[in-house]
């Protein structure tokens, strides 16, 4: 019934849960920020972690579910994973239009924020290269679908959405280092919360990363797709 009303609405429902489980119940209060600025912070991160789970979610079984565009050389199968993640960004116009909506109403509104276009990119190159290797692999093992659903749910926990880096301890803070989404949150909550710009190691690091997974998802999806196209 309610259609686009969804883009908006479901961000806004999780987006209410966790402000209420956090603030209202466990009463966490993040380093230098009011209940309201700390609700943002979270919501910053959310929004990149549900166009992550969508673009995922719905990309992994982008080859499967487009097979009648297989022998298309009008629509090659190569834009099947990333028309999955260029969809997704809807939940993340949205989400940043309400951010924007919400720093600029407490006054938290700073010039850091116009480099988000920049680390929005990089997201998107990374999570294409990742699709193209996860929905390839689903082709052949069909389980992944259902493991990504567990892994999804390990990596919302795992990430840095309700808490500040600085409050893992030392002993954690590796395995933090290992999550790659991590860094592309970080950057979201800084440029758009902190009014801070990451610094350059941390932007040459999402460049990297976002570079180098798209080229070798580009490289084995180019290089894999004649041999797993017959498993389909």
């Amino acid at each position: 019934m309610l259609g686009i009303g969804w883009v908006f609405a479901a961000p806004t429902l999780i987006l209410a849960v966790y402000g209420l489980v956090y603030v209202a119940i466990y009463r966490i209060k993040a380093p230098g920020m009011s209940s309201t600025v700390y609700v943002l912070y979270v919501f910053a991160g959310l929004v990149p972690f549900l166009m992550t789970s969508e673009a995922l979610t719905t990309g992994t079984s982008s080859v499967i579910s487009n097979k009648a565009v297989l022998s298309n050389t009008v629509f090659p199968i190569d834009l099947a994973p990333v028309k999955s993640v260029l969809a997704s960004m809807a939940t993340m116009v949205v989400g940043s239009v309400v951010i924007i909506c919400g720093v600029t109403f407490t006054g938290n509104l700073h010039w850091p924020i116009v480099l988000f276009p920049i680390v929005l990119v990089l997201h998107l190159f990374w999570l294409i290269g990742l699709v193209w290797i996860l929905s390839l692999l689903n082709v052949l093992f069909r389980d992944i679908q259902n493991l990504l659903t567990a892994l999804l749910m390990m990596l919302l926990v795992l990430s840095p959405i309700a808490y500040v880096p600085t409050q893992v301890p030392e002993s954690l803070k590796p395995l933090l280092a290992l999550n790659p989404f991590a860094y592309f949150i970080v950057a979201y909550q800084r440029l758009m919360i902190l009014g801070a710009v990451p610094s350059t190691k941390h932007f040459i690091g999402l460049i990297v990363l976002s570079g180098g997974t798209f080229a070798l998802g580009s490289w084995f999806f180019s290089r894999a797709k004649q041999v797993v196209i017959d498993y389909v």
